[in-house]
């Protein structure tokens, strides 16, 4: 994710901030599909939980950031100019492979593969919140955290160590991980974890290749890197 300053002038949504409050309620709706579809059925209040929890951050998390740093919303909406090629890759593995979890949950569903107690899918579902929560954190204090990997220096970037960057270099990617852990218990499914754990990988060859270029062209971030030592996990990597 692109680390900008969050100090950036004050300005409105735009076309590219109203197109990706289109992309965001398309992408649900897809979700949606993924997940009823498969299931055969309508009646299966864990897919409607989630698909509930992440309107409810869109509308809350994603209205808030909006009002108070537009810019970022925008920067979210802007075609991918200059995106690296493994992140180019990463986008053809990353959207199959994450809405087969949904489909394999849904199927789950409909088949009963997986047993899991009520108790651990609510629980399920309060580890999947900070995935939903953290990335408007991360928005409101970087401007430009785009949705591609691309290092932009001549528009203004620079590194920041502000708010969920103080202790991980990828917050974004940390709660992405954190929610996939939690997220078969909380739709009642094991058989999901496999797709989950593909997703996984990528994320984290991603997180390696965007470090790598980071250090490589943007300014200061080899001494960040030095000051905020791991990337994902504190006290891992």
């Amino acid at each position: 994710m692109s680390q900008l300053t969050a100090q950036q002038p004050q300005e409105g949504l735009n076309e590219y901030g109203r197109r990706r409050f289109i992309q965001v309620f398309a992408m649900m709706a897809v979700y949606a599909l993924c997940l009823f579809v498969p299931a055969g059925t309508l009646r299966w209040w864990n897919a409607w939980m989630y698909l509930g929890l992440f309107l409810f951050a869109i509308l809350t998390g994603g209205l808030y950031v909006a009002r108070k740093n537009p810019a970022i919303i925008n920067e979210r909406g802007r075609p991918s100019e200059n995106t690296k090629p493994f992140d180019r890759l990463f986008a053809r593995l990353s959207v199959p492979i994450g809405l087969s979890t949904l489909i394999v949950a849904g199927l789950d569903h409909r088949f009963g593969w997986s047993s899991v107690p009520l108790w651990l899918q609510i629980a399920g579902f309060i580890g999947i919140l900070p995935g939903l929560i953290m990335p408007y954190w991360v928005m409101l204090v970087n401007a430009y955290a785009a949705t591609t990997v691309r290092v932009e220096v001549e528009r203004g970037q620079h590194v920041i160590t502000t708010g969920p960057y103080r202790y991980v270099r990828h917050p974004l990617y940390s709660a992405t991980l954190f929610g996939y852990i939690f997220s078969p218990a909380a739709f009642a499914s094991w058989w999901m974890a496999i797709p989950l754990a593909l997703s996984s990988v990528l994320f984290i060859w991603r997180t390696a290749n965007e470090d790598r270029t980071l250090m490589a062209e943007l300014p200061g971030y080899q001494e960040y890197a030095q000051k905020t030592r791991y990337r994902l996990l504190p006290g891992v990597w």
